[in-house]
């Protein structure tokens, strides 16, 4: 009974890694039955630093924030340019004054106006 529990498990983790990277296939030896994968030593280290990795990447995969699109110009006589930030702020106008910084650093001297701003 325990090996069809780890069995689920298994299948369960690996729907959800499908589910949060779609462009991700798991490996191979995920795939395998529990008597045809490898050898039990050393695969703790393995999945400890797997998971390390897994949490420090669903930590970055967490979207929080807002994008900001601003209409910027170079001159005053110029189209308006769309110019967007991604601010990891979550109040809207902090986002946007550091969108506005974010314009002015990259050469954007002149800020239109906000465009839209989403949340992430």
């Amino acid at each position: 009974m325990s090996d069809e529990l780890s069995e689920f498990e298994r299948s369960i983790k690996r729907e959800i890694d499908a589910f949060m990277k779609p462009g991700h296939e798991p490996s191979p030896a995920r795939d395998l039955p529990i008597g045809k994968a490898s050898g039990h030593k050393g695969r703790g280290k393995k999945k400890s630093s797997a998971r390390a990795g897994a949490a420090e990447q669903s930590a970055q995969s967490y979207k929080t924030g807002h994008l900001v699109r601003l209409a910027v110009r170079t001159r005053k006589l110029e189209a308006d340019t769309v110019f967007e930030h991604r601010s990891t702020s979550i109040s809207k106008l902090e986002a946007q004054l550091e969108a506005e910084k974010a314009a002015k650093q990259a050469g954007y001297p002149i800020i239109g106006y906000v465009i839209d701003i989403q949340s992430l």
